[in-house]
């Protein structure tokens, strides 16, 4: 009986420790006082909120390579960037409908191939499409360029954003932008700058889509000794012509050479590319000169004149490879024609050369106009030829000016249509006050006659009318 009266004390010792333990810290083996209050304040479990059945579109519309509309049942969704990022949008979107550029399809008709698709939109032609591993169908699609094509998924689960787009004519999709196709993108874009640049060198809309829609097209398509033609064709490449190669340079939507027609060019047809080029016969008239014993001997001086060939040679090797002409070629003085192109000429009873210039004849100290825009390739004065000048105006055309008094520019200015270069002179190998002017086309004269108030784009030989 003693020993159990001993162990109360120690009990209800123990049992006080554990209670001050408790005030002390707050707590106790089943939580804390202030978790008791919080599970007992807490309120029911609230029922979650359903979730909104997913956006769909109904149908869309590109507007441009970067504008466009999708439409939804509550509103309209634009983008600016070709589908990239998408924002609401404010008005009605059947009014933007008749907003479609129209003028993306315009210039895609002056390509050679007319690929289909192009600008379309409603009914897919495309069900389906395939993304990554998984195909699925579409209601609509609309290719603004054979290339570049967007489509709206029939289902807004099987998609990240309102649309899929293609930058290769719908082999391959993704969903949404990517480097990849924003690159392609900004191409066609470029493209179609291009293609419109190069409409404008053409007389009309029409002389344009007949030049531009061909694989290969010559301007004009028949030719005389020392004319010159104008080379399209859609693809880069070279030419053989009278047994010189040329290559065809990029310029517009097109590659582009001059094809000399040297005076040996014999008359018949000749294979170009897929076309014809037919060359026809054209005589010359004879020009007999009287010039001084002195005038005749300065022929003699073989060296002299091979030095200033070798600096004519340097300063035509070299050519813009692009057309640097702004609108038609003008004459550079009003003068007095008194030797035509082409004339064969004899000085004091020998044969001399043909005369593969123009002389026109004027008082000295007459301003000289540049013919069109250009980079002057040499000013100088030479022994023949006098002070003369060499315009370099892209693609191997150059125009040349010589026996002038006075020289206006130097080596390596640009000059503009109609900028006065030089004055009438008569340095040189001169029988009096005139200029001398030709055009060079890849170091062969060619005749100034056919540049007078046009361009060799405008070379387009009008239709044959009908005899009756």
């Amino acid at each position: 009986m003693k020993s159990k009266k001993r162990r109360w004390p120690l009990l209800v010792g123990a049992c006080l420790l554990a209670a001050c333990a408790v005030v002390a810290i707050g707590k106790s083996p089943f939580g804390s006082f202030s978790s008791w209050k919080a599970v007992k304040d807490m309120p029911a479990a609230a029922t979650p909120a359903p979730t909104p059945p997913p956006r769909e579109a109904l149908e869309f519309r590109m507007v441009d390579l970067d504008h466009g509309w999708v439409k939804y049942a509550d509103g309209v969704a634009a983008t600016e960037d070709g589908g990239g990022q998408w924002q609401p949008a404010t008005g009605d979107a059947a009014a933007a409908e008749t907003a479609v550029d129209s003028s993306i399809a315009e210039l895609l008709s002056l390509e050679p191939v007319a690929e289909g698709g192009v600008g379309s939109s409603g009914s897919s032609p495309m069900p389906t499409v395939t993304l990554g591993a998984a195909t699925f169908p579409v209601k609509q699609t609309q290719f603004l360029t054979p290339r570049i094509g967007w489509a709206l998924p029939a289902s807004s689960k099987d998609a990240k954003n309102p649309l899929l787009v293609t930058a290769d004519g719908g082999q391959t999709w993704v969903d949404g932008m990517t480097p990849e196709v924003k690159e392609a993108i900004l191409k066609e874009k470029s493209h179609l700058q291009q293609l419109a640049k190069e409409r404008e060198l053409y007389a009309t809309k029409e002389a344009a889509k007949g030049i531009m829609s061909a694989k290969w097209k010559l301007v004009p398509e028949s030719a005389a000794p020392g004319d010159a033609v104008l080379v399209r064709s859609a693809e880069p490449g070279t030419i053989t012509w009278l047994n010189k190669t040329y290559t065809l340079q990029p310029y517009g939507a097109g590659y582009f050479t001059y094809l000399p027609i040297s005076m040996s060019a014999k008359p018949g047809k000749y294979p170009i590319g897929d076309q014809t080029l037919t060359i026809v016969p054209k005589k010359f008239e004879t020009q007999y000169l009287k010039v001084t014993s002195e005038m005749e001997s300065m022929k003699q001086d073989t060296a002299r004149i091979a030095a200033d060939q070798k600096k004519i040679d340097l300063a035509r090797s070299k050519s813009e490879p692009e057309f640097l002409f702004s609108g038609p070629f003008v004459k550079p003085i009003e003068g007095i024609l008194t030797t035509p192109y082409g004339y064969t000429r004899y000085v004091n009873g020998k044969y001399d050369s043909a005369h593969m210039a123009v002389d026109l004849a004027a008082k000295e100290g007459t301003p000289i106009k540049a013919t069109n825009d250009g980079v002057v390739a040499l000013a100088e004065s030479l022994y023949l030829t006098g002070n003369s000048i060499y315009l370099d105006h892209g693609m191997g055309l150059f125009s040349q000016y010589a026996h002038l008094s006075e020289l206006r520019v130097k080596t390596g200015d640009r000059v503009k249509q109609g900028d006065i270069i030089g004055l009438v002179g008569t340095t040189g190998f001169s029988t009096g006050p005139h200029l001398h002017f030709t055009f060079w086309a890849h170091n062969v004269q060619v005749n100034p006659d056919l540049f007078w108030n046009t361009t060799p784009f405008r070379w387009v030989q009008p239709p044959a009318q009908p005899k009756g």
